[in-house]
């Protein structure tokens, strides 16, 4: 590592933990300015000390959870894929010589509650960027054809995602955890669904005509830059884009009132269980996502008891971890294992489920908690070091509130996470009843009661 580097990042690990040790409140120690279109689109701009480099980030709104409506699911991932197919004024080879230019280099991702679109690279081509971005979110153009085969491609990248038996049993423990809400389908969307996506050219429109609207995205731009400028640059290139009017239904998932479970016989990996508790959606302001990440950590993280007596001393499983994602409405906890051998799968979720009970009866050492959130604030505080970290974790909040504030807010709620609020949420979310347990193995059955 460069002396010049190494200087930059110990000034700002300074920073950080003087910030922190002050008392503020806001993880992210640098402002953050917030600029709303007529038209409903919003403009978040975060100065940083990164001399030529800025990265662009768009935030869509829109994952699988979107998709309500049986037969076409996989669509908001299917963009992903057709956003890069180009315009009439920048087709796909134009765009891409428009990013060697910038030095940029542009991708996508999807998940259940939005799509990211970003590319970060020389900030004098910053307006080159918003031109050629607004063009594409504006005036995406594409021919049957062009969709056929782009539907074909989508196909082929979930048959390759298939195989892997990880993938396999995840898409069945959605399909089995959830009855009704859009969750229980991967973004991939359902197998049937995708072999029929050619033949959904004209819903393809629909879906784009609904949700590829400013209402629902946000430009997130991070690094040298200021906000006046990348305010008007909005303006010059989005401010014409138009406002739609569609709200979509999303399924009330009822609760769930026994335990449920999946198992894959497939001898080619080892033996792995996950179990899996209804969990709560996102919130900035409530205790328990805060709490529930405690006491994953505490439970199953590498230094955890747990894992020293599993992993390490009885050797009975190569991993353990577990964790909660957070999402917009109320998704899964997940404790993953992978075994030795599968002949061990009941005593590692007895294992597992009497170090959860210990928990909702005698809580959790102060000074181990104390320690928890102290390093689960640091690590973050350390992780956000550079233009594209930031625009990253700040496109994670804002798809989960709309409002890249939640960042600093939900990382505030940490320091007020309490002995009783550990033992309230294992109590919570912890039981049988919620449970989904999905398992691999060579034999025909899981073994797990």
């Amino acid at each position: 590592m460069c002396r010049k580097k190494l200087l930059l990042i110990l000034g700002f690990m300074s920073f950080m933990l003087t910030s922190l040790n002050a008392g503020d409140d806001k993880i992210l120690p640098y402002p953050i300015y917030q600029h709303k279109l007529a038209n409903g689109l919003n403009v978040v701009t975060i100065p940083f000390d990164s001399p030529g480099l800025a990265a662009f980030y768009i935030v869509v709104r829109v994952g699988s959870r979107n998709e309500v409506e049986p037969g076409v699911t996989g669509f908001a991932h299917f963009f992903e894929h057709m956003m890069f197919r180009g315009t009439d004024k920048y087709p796909r080879e134009k765009y891409n010589e428009v990013l060697k230019m910038t030095g940029a280099g542009a991708n996508a991702n999807t998940s259940l509650d939005r799509t990211i679109y970003h590319m970060t690279g020389n900030v004098n081509y910053l307006e080159k960027m918003f031109e050629v971005e607004s063009d594409r979110f504006m005036n995406l153009n594409y021919s049957e054809h062009d969709f056929k085969t782009e539907a074909g491609a989508v196909k082929g990248e979930y048959t390759k995602n298939y195989a892997s038996p990880y993938q396999q049993l995840y898409e069945n423990l959605l399909n089995t955890a959830f009855d009704v809400h859009t969750y229980k389908h991967t973004t991939m969307g359902f197998f049937n669904d995708i072999v029929d996506m050619p033949n959904q050219y004209e819903y393809s429109l629909k879906f784009f005509n609904r949700y590829y609207r400013p209402e629902y995205s946000t430009i997130v731009v991070v690094g040298d830059v200021r906000a006046e400028k990348v305010n008007e640059l909005a303006e010059k290139y989005f401010g014409k884009w138009e406002k739609g009017n569609y709200s979509v239904d999303i399924p009330a998932e009822p609760v769930q009132t026994e335990e449920r479970s999946f198992h894959l016989q497939n001898g080619s990996i080892p033996p792995y269980m996950s179990m899996n508790y209804k969990g709560p959606a996102f919130s900035d302001t409530k205790i328990d996502m805060p709490a529930i990440d405690v006491l994953n950590t505490i439970l199953f993280s590498q230094n955890s008891n747990l894992y020293k007596k599993l992993v390490v001393e009885e050797q009975k499983l190569r991993f353990l971890g577990g964790g909660a994602m957070d999402s917009r409405d109320p998704y899964l906890i997940s404790i993953q294992a992978s075994f030795i051998n599968k002949d061990d799968f009941q005593y590692v979720r007895d294992e597992i489920t009497k170090a959860i009970d210990d928990i909702k009866k005698n809580g959790v050492d102060q000074k181990l908690l104390d320690e928890t959130k102290s390093n689960l604030k640091y690590s973050y505080a350390m992780s956000i070091d550079n233009p594209d970290a930031i625009a990253n974790s700040i496109s994670h909040y804002i798809y989960l509130t709309g409002d890249p504030e939640s960042l600093n807010r939900l990382y505030a709620m940490y320091d007020k996470v309490t002995v009783e609020d550990i033992k309230m949420v294992a109590e919570k979310y912890y039981i049988n009843s919620g449970l989904t347990i999905a398992t691999i193995s060579d034999d025909e059955k899981g073994g797990v009661e």
